[in-house]
């Protein structure tokens, strides 16, 4: 697919008809608060609908209620696989790069900012951590799991922010397009994706072709799960970096919002680090993953700890010929990114589940097991623009 400034302008205009005709009906008939307090009660794929959710939500629900029937499970398997091999370096990487990556898009920074209280960064780290975990288990797709349920929720979560950011002349369709428009999903999944595959890469983690295929495919399903236009999006990374590096172009840059919620995201994760010696890692990392163009754009702080960084592939390169000479070692270094996993996001979420309810209104406190095998590496597919 070929992608050109005409062709992705295009996605700018357009929302998820679904998801955005079913928020519209559960306002317009007052009916948001009954939704949110029945679907407290389902989190579960295959649990029974409450009785007394409203017919709309009954409707979306069904609809919504399986994958794709193009879904290939071998990929998606190996994508699983993926995942619990590289669990602590794609957290890090969706901590430090891809979040980062939203906030050098002005428009999303935007966006963000106007939807998600400044002071409670946690919530939105926690989301998209408890999602991708949802999203890696084996069960994932099966009755009794928390993925579909979840992703049900966030697709209405995007069509609400749309509904309230319009209503309420908050946002500027004629200059920024339809809030959380498709070109912007397509680029959110693309950060969640390639920019976290190049991450790794640049931590200097090995991965094979084939894996990183497989973890880019299973965004897609997510994607298409979530309402992204399956006409639109990218099927493969070729077409990924294509995209990626025109949209890149096209709207990055510099915005006191961007540079609000990096700060935010940075006081988060040093809470989070015991101790304050290691605190100037967290920044450290940021600048090191986005570049020092992106960084200096976020108002990253140069720190000591910029040269030590940049150690890191040595350091990770040296743990992975561990991973690769024992069983046992290997079976330890996967068993610690797990429970370092566990632990982050139970710091994040303190525990609780994330609900995903849909806001009433913007207020001012929400705003709106066995590795594959090593033999070859990854590379990223090489920039399209000169």
């Amino acid at each position: 697919m070929t992608y050109t400034e005409t062709s992705i302008h295009a996605l700018r205009h357009r929302g998820d008809e679904l998801a955005d005709a079913t928020v519209a009906a559960l306002f317009e008939r007052g009916e948001v608060g009954k939704f949110n307090t029945l679907m407290r009660y389902v989190s579960t794929a295959g649990a029974p609908l409450p009785d007394g959710l409203p017919e709309a939500a009954r409707e979306y629900l069904a609809a919504t209620s399986a994958p794709p029937d193009w879904v290939d499970w071998a990929e998606m398997e190996k994508a699983r696989l993926f995942f619990i091999d590289n669990n602590v370096h794609i957290s890090t990487a969706l901590s430090f790069a891809a979040m980062p990556a939203c906030y050098v898009v002005p428009r999303v920074a935007r966006l963000l900012s106007a939807t998600h209280s400044l002071r409670y960064p946690s919530k939105r780290m926690a989301e998209t951590g408890q999602f991708t975990v949802y999203l890696m288990q084996p069960d994932a797709f099966e009755a009794g799991s928390r993925f579909i349920p979840a992703a049900q929720k966030v697709r209405l979560l995007h069509a609400s922010i749309r509904h309230h950011l319009k209503r309420e002349d908050r946002w500027d369709v004629a200059e920024w397009g339809t809030p959380i428009c498709q070109e912007d999903m397509i680029g959110g999944q693309m950060f969640f994706s390639l920019v976290v595959l190049d991450s790794l890469h640049r931590l200097g983690i090995h991965m094979n072709p084939e894996g990183a295929e497989a973890y880019f495919y299973a965004w897609r399903v997510v994607g298409a799960i979530l309402g992204v236009d399956q006409d639109a999006v990218p099927k493969n990374l070729t077409e990924a970096r294509a995209f990626l590096d025109l949209y890149m172009v096209t709207h990055m840059g510099p915005s006191e919002e961007g540079a609000e919620l990096t700060r935010q995201l940075i006081d988060l994760y040093e809470e989070v680090v015991p101790g304050t010696f290691f605190d100037p890692i967290v920044s450290a990392l940021i600048r090191y993953l986005v570049g020092d163009t992106c960084a200096d754009w976020l108002d990253v702080p140069r720190t000591p700890w910029d040269t030590v960084v940049r150690t890191a592939p040595h350091l990770l390169g040296v743990l992975e010929a561990i991973e690769d000479r024992s069983p046992l070692g290997a079976w330890a270094l996967d068993r610690l990114g797990h429970l370092t996993t566990v632990f982050e996001l139970s710091s994040l979420t303190r525990g609780r589940v994330m609900h995903y309810a849909i806001p009433e209104q913007l207020k001012k406190d929400y705003g709106v097991s066995t590795s594959p095998r090593r033999s070859r590496r990854w590379t990223p597919p090489a920039p399209t623009l000169g």
